[in-house]
């Protein structure tokens, strides 16, 4: 049984295959352009063996191509076409491992320039048919994940050539400028944070200036954020001490607010000792010493203050 992008069947649908795999009834063979690990039930994956085909190189693309051109029954073999040689190369490489691609722009290629049994084929023809490069993405499949992080990669390893590279790599397949701009604000604390108080600032004005002016115009915008964030120094002292904190709030008590750090409105809580003891900072001269942790976290530290006060 042979099931043509089978990560569009439901779980319903996918469960209902089990029994008979299981039995023998079937032999599945299931193609999808997905990653299997997320869009192919755990339980019929594991009884699979998952093969992947990749992507033809382009020397293999460029051999369909010359097989095209020699062949006179489905091909172009009747047909004197010249100039093949060097735009066959080129297309090859613009097809991106996608033959159907490539075999369907060199037949508009031929068939534009074909005139008394002959067609001429040039780069700039094999650009016109082709239009653009055949750019593989998915916004929600595995690519659109694939190159997010690596976007987000290259610039936290300060590299900004290639961060550049990758954020072309989803403006122009198509991907929403507002998600990246969304992943950039997000990058600037968790990576940045207050080594540079400042990236911020950049990350959420790139944000602001791509939704006023939306693609194309707001590419250059994006692309000063991104270098801006790949050049800015590094630190993920905010993002760690933040995760120290969920871990200590699911795994201590859940104690109640010092009754010194409590607010006081009526008579009846002050009578019970809200806010008593309390000492009003701007009062003081020298830095005041209380404790604004509950007294299991008391002395807690999640935040190493020689990585990050010099730099406020």
């Amino acid at each position: 049984l042979f099931i043509d992008e089978i990560h569009r069947w439901n779980k319903a649908q996918q469960d209902a295959l089990l029994p008979h795999v299981e039995n023998g009834t079937v032999t599945l063979i299931g193609a999808t352009t997905e990653n299997p690990s997320f869009e192919v039930i755990s339980a019929l994956l594991s009884r699979c063996r998952v093969i992947i085909i990749k992507a033809l190189a382009p020397e293999d693309i460029e051999s369909i191509l010359q097989r095209a051109l020699k062949d006179k029954e489905y091909g172009f073999g009747k047909i004197k076409v010249e100039g093949a040689t060097q735009a066959i190369k080129h297309l090859a490489i613009m097809a991106s491992g996608d033959a159907r691609v490539a075999l369907n722009t060199l037949e508009l290629a031929v068939k534009a320039s074909l005139k008394d049994n002959q067609s001429v084929i040039t780069d700039e023809l094999i650009k016109q048919s082709l239009q653009r490069t055949h750019l593989v993405y998915d916004k929600g499949g595995e690519e659109h994940f694939n190159l997010i992080s690596a976007l987000h990669k290259s610039m936290r390893g300060s590299n900004p050539d290639a961060a550049l590279y990758w954020l072309g790599r989803m403006l122009e397949a198509g991907e929403d400028p507002l998600y990246i701009a969304r992943r950039l604000i997000r990058f600037a604390s968790e990576d940045i944070g207050l080594a540079d108080p400042q990236a911020l600032v950049q990350a959420t004005a790139g944000f602001q200036a791509a939704h006023n002016i939306g693609m194309p115009e707001c590419n250059v915008i994006l692309a000063q954020t991104v270098v801006y964030l790949a050049n800015a120094p590094k630190s993920n002292s905010l993002y760690k001490a933040y995760q120290a904190v969920q871990q200590d709030v699911k795994a201590t008590i859940n104690e109640g607010v010092p009754l010194h750090l409590r607010n006081a409105p009526t008579d009846l809580m002050k009578e019970v000792g809200y806010g008593q003891g309390y000492k009003y900072n701007p009062d003081y001269d020298e830095p005041v010493e209380q404790d604004y942790l509950p007294p299991s976290l008391k002395g807690r530290k999640y935040l190493d203050n020689k990585n990050y006060q010099s730099k406020i």
